[in-house]
Order: C-alpha cells, then structure tokens, then sequence
C-alpha cells in the first residue's frame, strides 16, 4: 500500500515534474535551456534528498523502494530522448541507447532476482553510484548549452565526455550486477 510519508512525496513530485519538464524544454526560447536545467538538477538533488530523508526519519517503505528508481530512470531516460532528438547525432544517440538499454536490463535483471529471494545481489555499488552522478552532470551539461557540437563550445564537449565516461562505468557496473547474479539464474535453471 502507498505510504503517504515526506520521501514519497518527493519522489512522486519528481515524476510529476516530467510533463513540465518536456513542455519548458521545447520553448523557443534561450531561458528554457537553463530552466530545464534546473529542474533537472532539482529532480537530482531530490533523489538523494528523499532517501536521506527515508532513513534519518525511519520512513523507508517498499512503495518508497520501487518508485524512487523508477522515478531516477524516467527523468533520466526522457532527458536523453530530448537530448538525441535535439543533437541529432550519433555522438549522443549511440551513449543514450546504451544507457537506456542497460537500465532495461538491470531492472528486468532486479525483478528477476526478487523472485528468487537474491536482491541482494543487484543492490546499488558503489560504481553504480559514480556513473549516476557522472550520468546526471553530463545530461544537465548537454541540457544547459545550444544544442550544438563544435570544437570551441568546451562545455558541450565537456558534457560529452562526460557522457561517455559514464557509458563505461554503465556497462562495467552493469557487467557487476550481471556476474553477482549468474550463480543464482544458473542454478534456478
């Protein structure tokens, strides 16, 4: 059953600012980058803030426990389809489906372990936390700038790269999850 406690409520705001999101960022205006900016940085912060909240107030909950990475993955999957409809280039089309498909795997993959009682084998590393941070800075970077690619708009570039560092770290995180689940779905067979 929902638990209507302060960590809900923000995730589901954070699902909620979606809409409001997608509207602002097709604006034809200059501020509507840095808008939608911010309420991406806002819906990033707000993920590590209702957790934190979560545990210091004892409100941790399995409604809590399924919405608030189904509400990372929606932010961030719906930036990266705004961003690869915006470049319009496979600089940013190949990372994005790399990272959108692994997240459909490591969340089949999460499911799949529940079922046999070994969640704990797929529960976040540390690797995992790195590449979300690197994942999310990139995304607001490429969501702050004019989106075009050229040499001499290092922001861009820098957002780039970091896109692609976070790309390794997703698939290498994901090759962890992967492997910490492979004695359970060998012998389930």
């Amino acid at each position: 059953m929902f638990a209507v406690n302060l960590p809900n409520i923000i995730t589901l705001l954070r699902i909620l600012l979606i809409p409001v999101f997608i509207i602002l960022y097709f604006l034809p205006s200059m501020w509507s980058f840095w808008i939608t900016t911010g309420i991406f940085v806002f819906a990033c912060l707000t993920d590590w803030l209702d957790g934190y909240l979560a545990r210091k107030l004892h409100q941790e909950s399995r409604f809590g426990a399924f919405l608030d990475p189904v509400a990372d993955k929606l932010i961030v999957v719906v930036a990266l389809v705004l961003l690869v409809q915006s470049y319009g280039t496979a600089i940013i089309s190949i990372p994005a489906l790399i990272i959108i498909s692994r997240e459909i795997v490591i969340s089949a993959l999460r499911e799949l372990m529940a079922e046999y009682g070994s969640s704990k084998k797929v529960a976040v590393a540390y690797v995992g936390k790195v590449k979300t941070f690197l994942q999310m800075t990139a995304i607001a970077i490429l969501l702050s700038q004019p989106h075009v690619i050229t040499s001499s708009n290092y922001v861009v570039v820098l957002g780039i790269v970091m896109l692609y560092i976070s790309v390794v770290l997703t698939l290498w995180s994901m090759f962890i999850y992967l492997n910490a689940s492979w004695g359970v779905l060998h012998n389930a067979e």
